[in-house]
Order: C-alpha cells, then structure tokens, then sequence
C-alpha cells in the first residue's frame, strides 16, 4: 500500500511540473535551433565579442576540427548569420568570418530567451 501511495505521488508531482513546462513553453518562443548547437553557439558568440576572426582562429578556440567548423560555419553562413571572406596572405589561403547584422539581431533575441528561461527556472518571472 506505501508502495502505491509513491508512485501516486510521483505520478501527480510529474504532472505538476509537466503542466508547468506546458505553461512557461507556451508564453515562451522557441529556441533558434540553429544557433543552440554547441560549435554554432560559439562561434556566433566568438563573432560577438570580436570584429572578425578566422577559420585558424575559431578552430583553436574551439576546440573542434577543421571539417566540424566548416559545416556550422557552412550552416550559419547559409542562413546569413555570418559573413565569409576568403583571400591570400601571401601564398597562404585565409578565410575570415564576421558577424552580420541579421546574425547579431538573432543572437540578441537567443540571449533574451535563455535569459527568461533562466529566470522562470530560478521562478523569479
């Protein structure tokens, strides 16, 4: 009997907070998927803090291979996120990335809502 009585409580905590998830999702505006990846995110935020920087430069920040960058960047580029300049210092091939107005109005809205997200889980909305 004490057992059923915890899996009914269990039952009716879970459905508390899946009726609050359902609440604060519906008040809430999606994440912008393409920015949420991990590799996206921070390049998008390297961009951010900086004029420009190159594929070398994103590469050992973060961590990641030259294959992974170039398909997010590949990705961000191709929804107008980032911007891509490719010329020659010397005999060397350079690929430069900068952050477009669009990418930077998205990455603001993505901030405002990982802000309220984080506000709504601390239950300070």
């Amino acid at each position: 009997m004490a057992r059923q009585s915890a899996l009914t409580d269990d039952r009716s905590r879970a459905g508390r907070s899946g009726k609050a998830r359902a609440a604060a999702s519906s008040t809430m505006p999606d994440l912008d998927r393409l920015i949420h990846e991990r590799v996206r995110l921070g390049v998008v935020s390297a961009l951010a803090a900086s004029a420009s920087l190159t594929f070398n430069d994103l590469k050992k920040l973060l961590r990641t291979t030259d294959g992974n960058l170039s398909v997010h960047t590949r990705k961000l580029e191709e929804a107008g996120y980032i911007a891509c300049v490719k010329s020659f210092q010397g005999r060397m091939p350079k690929t430069e990335y900068t952050l477009t107005a669009s990418g930077r109005r998205a990455f603001e809205r993505y901030l405002q809502h990982m802000e309220a997200i984080i506000e709504t889980a601390r239950g300070t909305r």
